[in-house]
């Protein structure tokens, strides 16, 4: 299914008519605030992990395929996040993470052109890459030793959108949009070059952005 809809987008963007494309760009700050849960840490239901909410600068790029049907890759400087500890690991810092999710959603967007006033709903799907995972002190300190490293794997999952865009002119407006992202990736830990624990984090994060849209 995930499958099927990254190459459903990309066909028709492919097979849009370019010659009548009307493109938009937004600008603003983008946060991505997961609601994490994961798996126990090597059948440990007492350990857990979990990660904070991050804000950064969101760019997104709209192609209005129809006066209702429109395409949008969200697009941010690299987020951060803390991954903490969660049951038996409560209030222990185990990690700082950077990831990148960039999302191609298509867009339906309610009322005619003419409307100042557009709200939309939107269905895509988004490609998440970690990144500069540095285990922290702590974690180092607990497995005895400084040679430890975190990897996350990367994750492909759907995306679901609700927003508005609210034109002040011909071509400036204000751009707000609420996603919820399907992002699930396996944790684990290395010491000494030795795998020490294993966790599968569904971040699926709530991610919302506003900021200022500008029509060419």
């Amino acid at each position: 299914m995930k499958k099927l809809s990254a190459a459903l987008l990309t066909s028709l963007l492919m097979t849009a008519p370019l010659a009548h494309a009307n493109f938009s760009v937004n600008v603003g700050a983008i946060n991505v605030n997961p609601t994490s849960s994961a798996s126990a840490i090597d059948q440990n239901n007492a350990l857990g992990l979990s990660a904070d909410a991050n804000t950064q600068l969101g760019i997104t790029f709209d192609y209005a395929y129809s006066d209702n049907i429109v395409f949008e890759l969200v697009a941010a400087t690299p987020f951060s996040h803390t991954v903490n500890g969660e049951g038996g690991l409560k209030g222990a810092e185990i990690a700082d993470v950077k990831h990148l999710p960039p999302t191609l959603l298509a867009q339906y967007h309610f009322f005619g052109k003419e409307s100042a006033f557009r709200p939309f709903v939107g269905i895509g799907v988004n490609y998440t890459v970690f990144f500069d995972e540095e285990p922290s002190a702590a974690l180092k300190a607990t497995l005895g030793t400084d040679d430890v490293k975190l990897d996350l794997d990367s994750s492909f999952g759907l995306a679901v959108q609700v927003g508005f865009n609210y034109m002040l002119d011909e071509k400036w407006g204000i751009h707000g949009m609420v996603s919820k992202i399907d992002i699930n990736t396996d944790a684990t830990v290395y010491a000494n070059g030795v795998k020490a624990l294993t966790s599968d984090v569904e971040l699926d994060p709530v991610v919302a952005m506003l900021g200022v849209k500008y029509t060419f």
